[in-house]
């Protein structure tokens, strides 16, 4: 047993236990608004983004939550350089259907290989702890489980990587163009077997998922179902290119009804035209305004979100004619939102990127091997980035990911990642005590303080703080030397613990 093995697994569990009640959300219904500082900047950061970050924070303080909010609702206008250059080592991260296809025909990628899939993955992962839009990135994971298509999966081996390209296209315009553009993807033709339905045999697959998922819910009959699938018959898959095609030989005609749309649907030639007009009707329903606004507001404000608020931004979502900004705008700005502190706990892919930008750690100077690293770790968290199986997308609720095992796969990651035990590529400071809290503090207490208002913004309590210096054999008041294993060796178990603390499973 190394001496690592007994710090870590002995002595910080103890230490631990006074910082915690269980899992995040059962720490954060104790007492949710007391977790976290009540700073509406801070409360903004941590919902728009997957987590402060020293420059983060810096950029708010500096423009104001207005400003910065018009900021991130612009992506184009915001360079993104360090997110920009980790991706570019993921060169098939970026291809096209058809540069797969080009690389597969040359030999230089075999058919059906997972390894682009894989590299989306990891970038996934850089961009959610580098980037700089990060309210895009937090967007593209929105809509990449709104309209699930799981990454990696076999039968989507060319079309995945373009998936992700088409939604963040769309992620900040409107959900009937962003509905569009999927109903009309190889991925999501593929995913829910809509390239194989056809006039003789049409399958029902996407035509309940369009429904159920992705507009309206569960306001639907069978007849709607059965419906919806004739009249998506012909939205299909060159075999040969990979790409989409309308194929006018497979659509079935004949007069159809989908909730109260209608069509004479008379002609295989106006079979696709047909099919948008329905998606347009879809994405402008009531009902789906109410799915979308109550998915945006779980995701922002609270696992149970006001009603107030709901009703608000359906009204907000169909006026601007189902665009995504004014929603958001108008939702980070509701006095609900700022009413919401404490009110949402971090999944497990939000808590990882968080814990790397709150350490402000960078990337690796070369290779990939840190994402790889990084992946695998929320990966054994329970959601591997883009991962989720069913075509629902992954649950944003703290219940669903309330568990001893994933709750410890947090703990490990978040003391090997401070430490730079594992990845051990990253660029961290080369003294941690100085780079997370500068001067060597003058007491025990004193380190703990400035180190969790470091990590988490809020000073733990009085009797937490004496945990925590007891962990180290001493009390909040004794003296801290340079030459101590507190400011040495053993800083990381301290960093480790605060970020177990329910104050950092908070959202």
């Amino acid at each position: 047993m190394t001496r690592r093995g007994v710090v870590g697994g002995i002595a910080a569990a103890g230490a631990a236990a006074a910082l915690t009640t269980g899992t995040p959300a059962a720490a954060a219904e104790a007492s949710p608004a007391a977790l976290v500082p009540a700073d509406p900047l801070l409360h903004l950061l941590r919902r728009a983004t997957f987590g402060p970050s020293p420059s983060s924070i810096a950029e708010i303080r500096r423009l104001g939550a207005a400003a910065w909010l018009d900021r991130q609702l612009n992506p184009s206008a915001i360079p993104d350089p360090v997110a920009d250059g980790v991706v570019a080592r993921l060169p098939l991260a970026r291809l096209s259907i058809a540069e797969i296809r080009s690389r597969v025909a040359a030999g230089t990628l075999k058919q059906y290989s997972w390894d682009p899939m894989w590299q989306l993955g990891w970038a996934a992962v850089a961009r959610s702890i580098w980037g700089e839009r990060q309210l895009l990135e937090v967007m593209t994971d929105f809509w990449s489980n709104h309209l699930n298509v799981t990454c990696p999966h076999g039968d989507v081996w060319d079309s995945r990587i373009d998936y992700d390209t088409m939604i963040r296209r769309y992620a900040l315009g409107t959900f009937a163009d962003l509905l569009k553009a999927s109903a009309r993807h190889p991925a999501m033709l593929t995913y829910l077997d809509n390239r194989s339905s056809s006039r003789d045999a049409p399958n029902e697959n996407y035509g309940r998922e369009l429904l159920e998922l992705h507009t309206v819910g569960l306001a639907y009959t069978e007849t709607d179902v059965k419906s919806a699938a004739r009249l998506l018959t012909g939205l299909t898959v060159d075999n040969t290119t990979g790409r989409y095609r309308y194929d006018a030989a497979a659509h079935a005609v004949g007069a159809v009804r989908v909730l109260a749309f209608q069509h004479a649907n008379t002609t295989t030639a106006g079979g696709e035209a047909a099919a948008l007009d329905l998606l347009d009707y879809l994405a402008m329903h009531q009902a789906t305004a109410r799915r979308i606004v109550t998915k945006l507001c779980v995701r922002f404000v609270a696992d149970e979100p006001p009603a107030s608020l709901i009703t608000t931004l359906i009204k907000v979502y169909l006026d601007n004619r189902t665009a995504i900004v004014p929603v958001l705008r108008a939702l980070f700005t509701s006095a609900e939102f700022a009413a919401s502190i404490g009110a949402k706990t971090r999944t497990p892919m939000e808590d990882l990127a968080a814990t790397v930008r709150t350490l402000g750690y960078g990337p690796a100077a070369t290779g990939t091997k840190f994402l790889e690293s990084l992946y695998w770790m929320v990966r054994d968290a329970g959601q591997a980035p883009l991962g989720w199986g069913p075509p629902n997308g992954y649950p944003d609720v703290a219940a669903a990911w309330a568990s001893p095992s994933g709750l410890l796969a947090r703990w490990n990651f978040h003391l090997s990642i401070a430490a730079g035990w594992w990845p051990d590529t990253l660029v961290r400071p080369a003294s941690l005590l100085t780079g997370m809290v500068g001067a060597l503090p003058a007491t025990y207490g004193a380190l703990v303080e400035r180190t969790a208002l470091r990590l988490a913004g809020i000073v733990p309590s009085a009797q937490q703080i004496t945990a925590l210096a007891e962990f180290y054999g001493k009390t909040p008041a004794s003296p801290l030397r340079a030459d101590d294993p507190a400011a040495g060796w053993m800083y990381p178990y301290l960093m480790g613990m605060l970020l177990n603390a329910p104050s950092f499973a908070v959202r």
